[in-house]
């Protein structure tokens, strides 16, 4: 591949972000112009870059399908009804509501995707906030930045680390007893935050609880078929991968999305047409746009060529490998999507290790199965670390920040970059520090 391309690449990815940071241009449009540059100057085709797009199907399936089956069910009023219930279970104190959405988040994000719980969760934020008087927009991020830390609990609670458990072949018991202790260190450390960071609403108190509004629920017997096709839909998450036949999330969501349509239609509650014009287009063009960059840096060299500066910067050093890894993977992340950035990561690594003599080649095939050396796998769990914790340092670090903000516009308010920027550059650093020292205590002194 000609330099040029290259320069170019990186050039436009950049810009993109760049632009994205100072809030120029709106942010999907922004990666959507990036992309159609590409194309354009020929880097990429269009073929290719669809391409790109559809190997990124999974988590695009996934999302649309969420979104359909939520929007679904916004007729019957329960996520106004559950709000005003939670409200009045933390007896209208804020502090009791923000430690509330934090015991409520963790326990899903370890066993459903992140983006796939702030979905499902974020509507209710809204409603909530209003009937205590507070604004909606830093409870919102609140929850982002739980679903992101304690998508490190399990395995499966985020992407990225599935992605990157997935490469070096550990198990879900052996991630259990290994890595599960650095996940809840980093949801302590955002519950400590909590009084500093969101003081405002840490101290409101809505000392008479009957001035609440009481919304009542619409069309009961739709919504227990709407709650039998969402547990479905739950259950399916959890287990689907490990039947005889594996059934992935993104097809499970699907599935649930389409139900959800057929009883909507059928039930006459809203019409297909409405639901399917408020599905967040914005956030799914945003993605496809950011997947088409970073197949770009593929094709035309530039990650692979990181890899050779990794094994001139690094050596065989592991200590002061992991740890600059971490870091730079968490500054990385914050502004490069997760999912995609380990995607590109984790063969840049192995080609690290092999360089270096500290693995054989045959890691490198795509079906190896073996066990890696176990002097190498600090590396992979402090990328997992510096990739999961650094998505909650800007607004498009990860891929539930990106759906929390188009929830937000859907309920009237935008996140701005900067304001998610005041609450996610503190606690990425404290986040980052504290599963720097889990890793070197844990795997390297």
């Amino acid at each position: 591949m000609e330099s040029w391309q290259a320069i170019v690449s990186a050039i436009i990815f950049v810009s993109v972000i760049f632009v994205i940071m100072v809030e120029w241009i709106d942010l999907t449009v922004a990666a959507l112009l990036g992309a159609l540059l590409l194309v354009f100057t020929n880097i990429l085709t269009l073929p290719e870059a669809v391409g790109y797009i559809g190997k990124s199907h999974s988590t695009l399936g996934l999302f649309f399908g969420v979104m359909v089956l939520v929007r679904s069910f916004e007729p019957t009023n329960i996520f106004s009804y559950i709000a005003t219930q939670i409200v009045i279970i933390a007896q209208g104190s804020g502090k009791k509501l923000l430690l509330g959405i934090v015991a409520l988040v963790t326990p899903i994000c370890a066993v459903l995707p992140n983006a796939t719980t702030v979905m499902l969760l974020a509507p209710l934020i809204p409603p909530m906030a209003e009937e205590i008087g507070v604004n909606f927009v830093p409870i919102l991020i609140l929850m982002v930045f739980v679903a992101n830390s304690s998508g490190l609990l399990t395995l499966v609670g985020d992407p990225a680390t599935f992605i990157v458990g997935d490469a070096v072949n550990i198990s879900f018991l052996d991630y259990l007893a290994k890595l599960s202790l650095g996940g809840t260190i980093a949801v302590i450390t955002v519950v400590v935050t909590l009084p500093i960071l969101f003081r405002k609403i840490w101290h409101t108190n809505l000392d008479n609880l009957t001035q609440l509004p009481h919304p009542q629920i619409n069309h009961p017997r739709v919504l227990i078929l709407g709650g039998a096709i969402a547990t479905f839909v739950l259950i399916f998450f959890v287990i689907g991968d490990y039947l005889p036949i594996p059934i992935s999330p993104a097809a499970v969501a699907l599935l649930g999305a389409a139900l959800a349509l057929l009883l909507a239609h059928k039930s006459r509650i809203d019409s297909v047409h409405n639901i399917l014009r408020d599905v967040d287009w914005r956030t799914l063009i945003f993605f496809m746009s950011i997947f088409v960059l970073i197949g770009s840096l593929d094709k035309t060299g530039v990650i692979s060529s990181l890899s050779g500066l990794l094994s001139i910067i690094l050596g065989k050093n592991i200590l002061i490998g992991s740890i600059v890894l971490l870091f730079t993977v968490g500054a990385l992340s914050s502004v490069i999507p997760n999912i995609p950035l380990v995607v590109a990561m984790v063969p840049l690594l192995k080609q690290y290790v092999v360089n270096v003599g500290l693995a054989p080649a045959a890691v490198l095939a795509p079906d190896f199965a073996g066990k890696f050396p176990p002097e190498v796998l600090p590396l992979f769990y402090a990328m997992m670390f510096g990739a999961t914790l650094g998505g909650n340092g800007t607004l498009v670090g990860a891929s539930s920040n990106i759906v929390a903000a188009g929830i937000a516009e859907q309920h009237g308010k935008r996140i701005s970059f900067k304001t998610f920027l005041h609450y996610g550059i503190p606690i990425t650093l404290l986040q980052l520090i504290t599963a720097a020292l889990y890793v070197l205590v844990r795997f390297l002194l």
